[in-house]
């Protein structure tokens, strides 16, 4: 038995139901539990939560998250062959998970929540992690349906959603990202800890929603960050010609000049050239 219920060790379960990952749908089982409770723990206290999480597979987060203490946990998983290994943990937690069988992209789970709010915790699949990311960072009207996300990533990509100006990581997501929350990178979790070993290290990271980020219209901060970084390299006063207007009246409006790069620019000051791009696009 395991260090965190009485079911079988994870392993005795992949074997079981010859749950091997597979590359195509980013999968990396994630089998010690002692690491898994440290996930879960990093999320808060969960008695009173409902807990989503993304590509649970064999159910080692799960499990964590139901251990301890999570009111509800609703997993989704795209792989069919992962839900008969899953169905231990229903039949051990009855009545306090749910399992969805389908692609957490195309999935909302407000439905579900009957107004309330959720944490989100998962090992994400790396090959749709940032997107997923991304999609809940957009989500409108905003304060969001979550309060919390505790979500793994490879370190490259961690280090993207945390970066600060003047950081060699700083670019459109960080900007984005830390606009919206507080971020923070954890801990790190070595490759030998997976089923198979990526190449790479992953990374814990939690974002905390700002109840009241900075006003701006979210497509036109989108469009400064994907214009400036496009061309990073280059002066303000030359990648903002993109957008099709004046970058001086942009880099004057966020009271920066426009010789500068984008990774010296602070989110503050794209979000006061976002607010100036979407009242020069109002009057035309």
């Amino acid at each position: 038995m395991s260090t965190i219920d009485d079911l079988p060790p994870l392993r005795d379960i992949i074997r079981e139901h010859s749950l091997s990952a597979r590359k195509s749908l980013g999968q990396n089982f994630l089998l010690d539990l002692n690491l898994t409770a440290r996930i879960a723990r990093a999320a808060g206290p969960l008695e009173d939560c409902t807990v989503i999480e993304v590509g649970p597979g064999p159910g080692g987060l799960t499990r964590a998250l139901l251990a301890m203490g999570a009111r509800r946990v609703i997993a989704i998983e795209r792989d069919e062959r992962a839900l008969a290994a899953l169905d231990y943990i229903v039949k051990r937690y009855p009545g306090r998970i749910e399992i969805v069988h389908g692609d957490a992209q195309h999935f909302d789970p407000r439905p579900l929540l009957h107004g309330g709010k959720a944490k989100i915790v998962a090992n994400l699949p790396y090959n749709i992690a940032t997107q997923l990311l991304v999609d809940w960072l957009s989500v409108e009207p905003w304060p969001p349906w979550y309060d919390t996300m505790v979500l793994m990533f490879q370190r490259e990509v961690a280090e993207r959603i945390t970066a600060h100006e003047d950081e060699e990581a700083y670019g459109r997501l960080a900007v984005l990202a830390n606009w919206r929350a507080e971020t923070k990178i954890l801990f790190d979790i070595s490759p030998a800890a997976f089923v198979p070993q990526p190449k790479v290290t992953s990374s814990v990271v939690r974002l905390i929603p700002r109840a009241a980020p900075e006003p701006c219209d979210r497509r036109m901060l989108e469009q400064v960050a994907a214009a400036a970084f496009g061309q990073r390299r280059k002066m303000l006063r030359q990648s903002l010609k993109s957008l099709s207007v004046d970058p001086a009246r942009l880099a004057a409006a966020a009271d920066i000049d426009a010789t500068r790069r984008a990774e010296t620019i602070p989110v503050a000051g794209f979000v006061a050239m976002a607010r100036e791009l979407a009242d020069i696009r109002s009057t035309k």
